[in-house]
């Protein structure tokens, strides 16, 4: 779709900052979303008009089609969307596995009445998402799980465990890798999606080192998935899930917008470490180490800018995303540290009242971004991807 219809790009930017300071509450400006939280209370009443208002305008995902609740607009117009979402302090409300992953995996593989039927409640933020895919047995390999879909005439029956099942207590829906053929290993596997509100469907969350975490234990005991909500073809999910796995580096490396929120590290040191003469940060080493992450952040930005407006010209995320994946990664970790260097020891709070809340995110920021490199599929993964499908490296793994 062609940016603004050939319309005027400062028109449209006075249109969405007249709407954003009609529509925003104030109470939420510089607040974090609430949706990043792994610990998600339930939301307050600005917190909710303000996903009805966006999620009602199309503008959390404003590139979807306007027929399925997206925006219908082009990705110049998302830029301007966003960065008016910036300058007011306000958050995208509509987000998670369904923005991220689910949605646009369904816009290319699924039936018009799955489309119709689970789209708009993603773009309205009605309904979460999680996903079904890792197993105890199944990580990097993923195509060796086991959970199993038998085949009741209208519907699947499902039995087996996931693993590392992030926002699986806070889901309404699942989209999941299941076996339909043991006789083949990557051609047995299928895409069904079901309700995690139906009996059979237990869920049990893992605590991790940063105090709490997003992941969870799913079992599922006969749990239904109705035939109309099988994605694509039988036996045609690996297909379908390599598509999804595109789009949630893509997500998870900032290329999806999300990025790191919050203070500016600069903002940061200022206040903490404060300045000189000049007005600059008062550490000369830190104050280069600040820059050069600046640096490569607004570089990352336009280079995830670039690779998305690519992938549009080319159907869709390529092998590059696992470029984005590694470097976003890292470059968010590298900000974890940062911000604990500069706050000093005020970023080591747990809890308790001397600490301010983003102090007290600090530490536990860097603690949970270790996973950063690892969920998503690892670096160590990224890295082989990178090396055969884009450098044309041989598969040094045949050969031994």
């Amino acid at each position: 779709m062609p940016d603004f219809g050939g319309g005027d790009p400062e028109a449209f930017r006075k249109e969405v900052r007249e709407w954003v300071d009609a529509n925003f509450p104030a109470e939420l400006k510089g607040r974090p979303n609430p949706m990043m939280r792994e610990e998600r209370a339930k939301p307050s009443e600005a917190q909710e008009a303000w996903r009805k208002a966006v999620g009602a305008k199309g503008w959390g995902t404003p590139t979807w089609p306007s027929q399925y609740g997206g925006g219908g607009l082009g990705t110049a117009e998302a830029r301007i969307i966003q960065q008016e979402f910036g300058r007011a302090g306000a958050y995208n409300p509509i987000g998670g596995m369904g923005v991220m992953m689910f949605g646009p995996t369904l816009l290319e593989y699924g039936t018009e009445d799955q489309k119709l039927e689970h789209i708009p409640l993603i773009c309205r933020g009605d309904v979460q998402w999680c996903q079904g895919f890792s197993e105890p047995g199944a990580g990097s390999d993923l195509a060796a799980l086991q959970t199993r879909a038998e085949d009741k005439g209208d519907h699947f029956l499902i039995n087996g465990q996931k693993i590392w099942t992030s926002g699986a207590q806070y889901a309404d829906w699942c989209f999941c890798l299941v076996r339909t053929d043991t006789s083949k290993k990557h051609e047995g596997i299928s895409f069904v999606l079901f309700t995690m509100h139906q009996p059979g469907v237990e869920v049990r969350p893992i605590k991790l080192i940063a105090g709490s975490s997003p992941f969870c234990e799913t079992f599922f005991t006969d749990v239904r998935a109705d035939k109309k909500n099988l994605v694509g073809p039988l036996n045609g999910g690996w297909t379908i899930a390599k598509r999804l796995l595109q789009h949630e580096r893509g997500g998870l490396s900032g290329a999806g917008g999300g990025g790191m929120g919050g203070r500016s590290l600069v903002d940061l040191a200022r206040e903490y470490v404060g300045v000189d003469a000049q007005g600059r940060i008062a550490d000369p080493d830190l104050r280069t180490r600040v820059v050069q992450h600046e640096i490569e952040g607004r570089s990352f930005q336009q280079t995830a800018l670039r690779a998305m407006l690519e992938s549009k010209g080319n159907s869709g995320p390529s092998a590059a995303t696992s470029i984005m994946k590694n470097a976003g990664t890292s470059w968010m970790q590298l900000r974890h540290e940062l911000t604990l260097e500069i706050m000093g020891h005020q970023g080591l709070g747990w809890e308790g009242d001397a600490f301010k809340p983003e102090e007290l995110g600090a530490v536990r920021g860097w603690l949970g971004g270790k996973a950063f490199t690892i969920y998503g599929g690892s670096q160590e993964v990224q890295s082989n991807i990178i090396s055969k499908r884009i450098l044309g490296l041989p598969d040094l793994t045949q050969h031994n």
